[in-house]
């Protein structure tokens, strides 16, 4: 019995349901956050991801894998896509998708890169660029379980007018106490902000991380260099690297 249980939800994760847009918003000029509906949902955790799927009318189809953007409610997804230039998916998802449409999804997937509310090791969060998806979502799944947990939050993005999800990280809601977040910036940074742009570095970690010996979770996501780069400045912090999770991503959002 225990074992059909498990394979009825391995069925499930692993079929693709119908999703419609009940809602959106424009993150940055080239980042659209997706509110689907999906019946049947079977929930999710903070870090997991869905694959999601369109079919022309002649029968081609393209798929893309993309992080969950908010703890799971009901039968209420957030996706939130990057546009790449001259991409096969997200032009269409970030400019020509509307309200009402359909879209396939299957999931959650993914076991291992995520954190849930009854943990509570302090935690660190890297993110480079559209690498915040994951993260944002364990930010507020923290917030909706009211926990106590100490986040930190080291954000790098190229340029003020890139940073996702800029209100609510820059005003904290209820919720938020013991979230501390801190910005790196590689290309331009906002008037007033003391530092020189440049790529994430041992400083910047040693300034916005947690010490080792407070054991934390970290977890880091971004492009692969990015993620390459954290994690080895963690390790030579002195991080056990058991305790590293990483995600990365390629052009195509895969």
């Amino acid at each position: 019995m225990a074992r059909a249980a498990v394979s009825g939800r391995l069925t499930g994760r692993l079929s693709w349901r119908v999703a419609r847009l009940v809602d959106y918003r424009d993150e940055t000029p080239t980042a659209r956050t997706l509110v689907l509906d999906v019946t049947g949902w079977p929930g999710h955790s903070a870090g997991q991801h869905v694959d999601l799927r369109l079919t022309a009318a002649d029968g081609y189809s393209a798929q893309r894998s993309y992080s969950l953007a908010a703890p799971a409610d009901g039968d209420r997804l957030e996706l939130t896509v990057q546009r790449v230039p001259d991409g096969e998916v997200s032009p269409y998802l970030t400019e020509v998708y509307s309200v009402g449409d359909p879209v396939e999804v299957r999931g959650p997937l993914g076991g291992w890169f995520v954190w849930r509310p009854a943990e509570t090791e302090p935690v660190l969060l890297i993110a480079g660029g559209s690498g915040i998806v994951p993260l944002m979502a364990m930010v507020r799944a923290r917030r909706a379980a009211r926990s106590r947990t100490p986040f930190r939050l080291l954000y790098s993005v190229r340029s003020p007018a890139e940073v996702y999800y800029v209100r609510e990280l820059a005003q904290p809601t209820r919720g938020d106490d013991g979230l501390d977040v801190t910005y790196v910036y590689t290309r331009s940074a906002p008037q007033g902000w003391t530092g020189k742009p440049g790529r994430i570095g041992i400083a910047d970690i040693n300034r916005g991380g947690w010490p080792p010996e407070f054991e934390p979770s970290c977890f880091v996501c971004g492009p692969t260099g990015f993620v390459e780069t954290a994690a080895n400045i963690l390790v030579a912090l002195g991080h056990a690297p058991g305790r590293i999770k990483t995600e990365r991503f390629g052009p195509s959002g895969g």
